[in-house]
C-alpha cells in the first residue's frame, strides 16, 4: 500500500521537511508515504473561487488512479488514530491506496471536497498546513504501530 499526501504548498520551512521526513523514514516498505507538493496558485488579483478552481484541477491531475481521495478539513470529523488503523487495516487487506489532501490557504474547492471518498480533521483548529503535514506523517505512522502493536502507541 502507497500512502500519498498532495499538499498544495512549497518552500516549507526546515521544521516541517525535517518532522515529515522523520515520521515517513519510520513507515515500513509495505506502507511507504509518498508526498506531492503542489504550487500554490497565484492569487494576486484572483477571486478567490479563481484560484481554488484552478488549484482543483492540478490536484485531480495529482491523484493517483484508482487512490481512494481522503480530504483533510477542519470541517470534517474528527479522527481518532484507532479508526486511522481500522482503515489502515481495511486498505490493506482490500488493495487501496488512499490520497490524502491537503489544500491551500484559502482550503480546497468545493468540487475536491465532492471528489473525495472520506473527509476528516486532525483538529477543529485550523492548522499550518506545514504542520497538518507533519501531524498527519506522525497519524499514519502511529497507526501503523498500533495495528502492529509497535510500543510507539501506548493506550
Amino acid at each position: 500500500m502507497k500512502l500519498t499526501i498532495i499538499a498544495l504548498g512549497h518552500k516549507m520551512p526546515g521544521w516541517v521537511q525535517t518532522g515529515f521526513e522523520e515520521y515517513s523514514k519510520r513507515m515500513p516498505p509495505e506502507a511507504r508515504i509518498e508526498l506531492i507538493e503542489l504550487k500554490p496558485e497565484d492569487r494576486a488579483s484572483r477571486a478567490v473561487s479563481k484560484v481554488l478552481e484552478l488549484e482543483a484541477v492540478r490536484i485531480a491531475t495529482a491523484v493517483p488512479k484508482q487512490a481512494e481521495r481522503i480530504v483533510l478539513d477542519e470541517r470534517g470529523p474528527p479522527l481518532s488514530t484507532a479508526k486511522l488503523a481500522e482503515w489502515m487495516r481495511s486498505w490493506m487487506a482490500e488493495g487501496v491506496s488512499p490520497c490524502f489532501i491537503i489544500g491551500s490557504a484559502d482550503g480546497l474547492a468545493p468540487e475536491v471536497k465532492q471528489s473525495a471518498q472520506k473527509m476528516l480533521s486532525l483538529s477543529g483548529c485550523t492548522l499550518p498546513h506545514g504542520m497538518v503535514r507533519v501531524m498527519l506523517a506522525e497519524q499514519l505512522y502511529r497507526a501503523w504501530s498500533l495495528m502492529h502493536n509497535h510500543p510507539y502507541h501506548r493506550e
